[in-house]
């Protein structure tokens, strides 16, 4: 009677167990997604608000004007039609390399500031896409990536199958992406660019779903508040991008051009 109490004792404390790791696992996620989210946000008015501050409608206020009839203030002219356009592309992707290396060394609140003004420089970049596509288009597109990105990352996070050998292959195929991509700039291909545009997709889906599962298995109970804080930055970043390249390479199908 002694060993059958001794066993309930220990059922018991290994269920309180489990779901104290469930709550502290449920509510890292939630961090992670809402650092995420916010990123988007700030990206997305910084796209809006450079792309009021780059048009207008206005001829005497035009210094520019593209083939498609938009007009350019002077700050467009700077932004898109000047070298400046290079470090505005560029911009983003020395801030990812720079909180990829220093953010194990950084307080959690600098880490996320870094993260924002990311965000900010990512939205910088991508307002050049109200140049090319119209904004209906941009809106129905956001919110077919955002559906298929909950699917996606819903089943990384739910599955009980190891994503991890996934891993290679998607990173390859990245790799595969990345140099099509710099090949294209001289060939301009519109059929490799389709290519390129079809595997991004699988690519960005496949790791949307692996990343999810990823962050998940960092999650450790033990952790500090700075280390859990730094993880939750680092896997928000994660999910950004690939959301922002889902996001990019579905417009190239969806999208409306100007």
């Amino acid at each position: 009677m002694a060993d059958l109490r001794n066993m309930n004792a220990r059922a018991g404390q290994a269920r309180t167990y489990d779901a104290s790791i469930d709550q502290g696992l449920r509510a890292y996620m939630i961090r992670v997604y809402n650092l995420m989210a916010l990123g988007l946000a700030i990206t997305g008015f910084a796209a809006l608000g450079t792309m009021m501050l780059a048009t207008t409608t206005d001829p005497s206020a035009a210094v520019a004007q593209l083939g498609n009839g938009k007009m350019l203030t002077s700050v467009g002219s700077a932004l898109y039609g000047s070298p400046l356009r290079w470090v505005v592309m560029l911009a983003p992707l020395g801030m990812v390399f720079f909180l990829s290396a220093r953010i194990n060394k950084m307080s959690v609140s600098g880490a996320q500031m870094a993260f924002w003004v990311f965000a900010g420089l990512m939205g910088l970049s991508l307002s050049s896409i109200f140049l090319v596509y119209t904004a209906a288009s941009i809106v129905q597109t956001f919110f077919i990536t955002a559906t298929a990105f909950g699917a996606l990352s819903l089943y990384g996070y739910t599955t009980k199958r190891d994503l991890s050998a996934m891993g290679s292959f998607l990173f390859m195929g990245l790799i595969g992406i990345i140099i099509a991509s710099l090949v294209n700039l001289f060939l301009a291909s519109s059929a490799l660019q389709f290519a390129i545009s079809v595997i991004g997709v699988l690519v960005f889906a496949g790791l949307t779903a692996y990343d999810t599962q990823q962050i998940k298995e960092m999650y450790y109970e033990g952790d500090g508040e700075a280390v859990a804080g730094r993880k939750a930055i680092m896997g928000a970043l994660r999910l950004y991008l690939d959301f922002i390249n889902l996001f990019m390479f579905l417009l190239q199908f969806l999208g409306n051009r100007e």
